[in-house]
């Protein structure tokens, strides 16, 4: 998108619906009578440009003042009223917008430039100071027009003051009286057009800004929100997994033992695991309060052990062996190898709760990598889910730079992530480049 086309446009804000009735008037020019100051405040502020009140309130009164200083040098010519009327267009035009609620339209600005200094040119002083009129005016429509117009714009006021130095040339305002320093005026005009299309483009660049802010803040959001998810999903999936396992051992208890110490044992470990769950929901939710918390700590790699034991006391069948050093592995890789673990554990328990599970972590200088396969029951079929265990599984590995395998392996299901440890090998993982057949001769 064109974001100078996004710029609000000159009078859009305060022209679109004017009231121009004789009450409303009156009543603004009180307001504006008893209280200037904050009329006038509130007027810029709500102006559409984009520009601090302060930097246009220091254009109309460097306008006033260069006009007062034109005023000054022709002394000569009074009484004639014509430098006076120049002055007080300049001096009332900012008020009188304020009084009326409307917005400067460039085009006004621009011909009360033009016609302000064709009044004071038509009594020419020495050394006048009547054409920063036109330079300070060029400078003001070029921070609000596009540059096609504002230089159209910069030479009409060029032309003026060579219209005016022609005629003077001819004598047609008596002997010496004359325009002089054309060059240095010309020099004024095109500085005063170059510092308003940089103040332009400064806004223009502000706005690219603010949209850009908006598109990282929104994005930002989104990626907290689907964290957040996986992090309930996780912790569910978990919970009632074994929560499950345990209710089910302790119907078996009571309908084919009647055992009530096994069965109250399970339904024990049920409520505490169910607790747990709770806890870690309330946690994980509280990350959207905005207001300062301590949550708890996050699992790592060291919590892994306490997993497989909760599966295992559950009723699982899970075997787990583990090699290398875990204090080499981040915090990050620790917990995503962990949630890793415990999605793929559930997933065991949802579909395939009387197969045997293994679990294998290695760790060595490089690369951590947690292995997880189960048989499958005869029949069952081999397909992937659509759920958001894989999609979050995957999206843990690859923020990490990591790789997730999934799928059929020999006779069962294989769940296999891969992660860097050394930095300076960045995300050159070991296998990376092989293929799915390669990876599983390698195990």
């Amino acid at each position: 998108m064109d974001v100078t086309h996004a710029i609000p446009s000159p009078g859009s804000a305060r022209s679109a619906n004017p009231t121009w009735d004789i009450g409303s008037i009156r009543k603004r020019w009180l307001e504006f009578w008893r209280n200037p100051r904050a009329q006038f405040r509130g007027y810029l502020a709500g102006l559409p440009f984009d520009y601090p009140p302060a930097l246009i309130t220091g254009s109309w009164l460097a306008m006033a003042v260069i006009g007062i200083v034109s005023t000054i040098q022709r002394h000569n010519y009074f009484p004639n009223a014509l430098p006076l009327l120049a002055v007080l267009a300049l001096l009332c035009s900012m008020p009188v917008f304020c009084v009326l609620a409307i917005t400067p339209p460039p085009l006004a600005m621009a011909s009360c430039g033009v016609v302000v200094t064709a009044i004071f040119l038509m009594q020419p002083v020495q050394s006048d100071f009547a054409p920063f009129v036109l330079i300070l005016t060029v400078g003001e429509v070029a921070a609000l027009v596009p540059k096609r117009w504002s230089v159209v714009y910069a030479l009409v006021a060029l032309g003026e003051l060579m219209i005016f130095d022609a005629l003077d040339r001819v004598g047609w305002s008596g002997p010496n009286t004359r325009l002089e320093g054309l060059q240095m005026y010309t020099a004024g005009l095109a500085l005063g057009w170059m510092v308003g299309v940089m103040l332009r483009y400064q806004r223009k660049f502000l706005h690219q800004e603010r949209e850009s802010q908006e598109i990282r803040a929104a994005r930002a959001a989104d990626e907290e929100r689907r964290r957040i998810a996986r992090e309930v999903h996780d912790v569910i999936a978990h919970s009632l997994s074994i929560t499950l396992l345990h209710l089910t051992g302790a119907r078996h208890a009571l309908q084919t033992d009647r055992d009530v110490e096994d069965a109250i044992e399970a339904l024990e470990d049920a409520e505490r695991l169910g607790r747990q769950a709770m806890a870690d929901i309330r946690r994980t939710i509280g990350l959207l309060d905005r207001s300062p918390s301590k949550p708890a700590p996050e699992p790592g790699i060291a919590d892994i052990d306490g997993l497989i034991a909760d599966f295992v006391g559950a009723g699982l069948d899970v075997r787990y062996t583990g090699s290398g050093d875990l204090g080499a592995v981040s915090a990050a890789v620790g917990l995503a190898l962990y949630r890793i673990g415990q999605e793929s554990l559930a997933n065991v328990c949802k579909h395939a709760p009387d197969s045997t599970a293994r679990v294998r972590l290695e760790v060595d200088s490089a690369t951590a990598i947690l292995t997880i396969g189960n048989t499958l029951p005869a029949g069952m079929p081999t397909t992937r889910g659509s759920g958001m265990g894989l999609s979050g599984m995957r999206q843990r590995a690859e923020l990490l730079g990591g790789i997730l395998v999934t799928g059929p392996y020999d006779d069962g299901w294989m769940v296999r992530a891969e992660f860097p440890l050394a930095a300076e090998r960045g995300c050159a993982l070991t296998g990376v480049g092989k293929s799915r057949t390669e990876r599983r001769e390698d195990e």
